[in-house]
């Protein structure tokens, strides 16, 4: 059984069902980030880049889609589909990776194959409550080429983070920490123990344009202790 054909399919069904219901009417949200750097869990990716986002939520269920391509003519794309389910403070996700890059022309090859860039990841949050909104989240990868071991074993590559959001004044904020518990081969070789990898401050807010219209911006600043390296992202969003 293909899962990642599974995912896909079921992807399509509900958006072309989200479409034309108009009995159940679920939550449709389109919007595309703008960003100088695309940084993943405290890890460079790709340089400036367009990060396009479709999702329909309906009674807890979410599918999505999310892609990022790089701007500055290196050939960097990721698409990236998920299947969610949200309840009592608790998400589920299962999340298909596909890190092939531009021109590999092999996208529909399964996660099992030794050339797919598929990756499959399990994940699941959850956030205590409205008045103390910590959230905690366990993400780990079960099936890809990249989530091998030198000697061939799945590592099971997990991420875990804590993240808690507040406000000051009008500006939204947020601070994170995530860190690798063991060997994670999706990281890196040398992640082969407890590293943390993303030590966050973010901010976001809407900047007035016009009457109509705002633009919503947000800039985080992610330190990774553990390639003692770090980031500044500024970007914006359209939708």
């Amino acid at each position: 059984m293909d899962v990642k054909k599974i995912v896909l399919g079921v992807l399509f069904l509900s958006l072309s069902f989200s479409a034309y219901s108009q009995e159940n009417k679920p939550d449709i949200k389109l919007s595309a980030d703008i960003v100088n750097s695309y940084v993943w869990r405290g890890f460079k990716q790709s340089g400036a880049s367009v990060q396009p986002y479709l999702g329909v939520e309906y009674k807890g269920f979410s599918l999505s889609g999310w892609a990022s391509t790089d701007i500055g003519g290196n050939d960097k794309k990721e698409v990236d589909f998920s299947f969610g389910y949200s309840i009592s403070g608790f998400n589920f996700r299962l999340i298909d990776y596909w890190w092939d890059g531009e021109y590999a022309n092999r996208y529909f090859s399964s996660p099992r194959e030794s050339n797919s860039g598929h990756m499959l990841e399990l994940g699941i949050s959850y956030t205590l409550s409205e008045s103390f909104p910590l959230s905690l989240s366990w993400n780990t990868f079960f099936l890809g080429k990249g989530n091998k071991k030198a000697n061939g074993d799945n590592s099971y590559s997990t991420y875990i983070e804590a993240l808690y959001p507040f406000t000051l004044k009008d500006i939204n904020m947020f601070v994170s920490a995530g860190f690798l518990p063991w060997e994670s081969s999706v990281y890196g070789s040398e992640m082969d123990g407890l590293k943390f990898t993303s030590i966050q401050l973010g901010a976001s807010k809407e900047i007035k344009i016009t009457d109509q219209f705002r633009l919503p911006v947000f800039a985080n600043i992610t330190a990774n202790p553990a390639v003692e390296d770090i980031h500044f992202v500024f970007g914006f969003t359209i939708k």
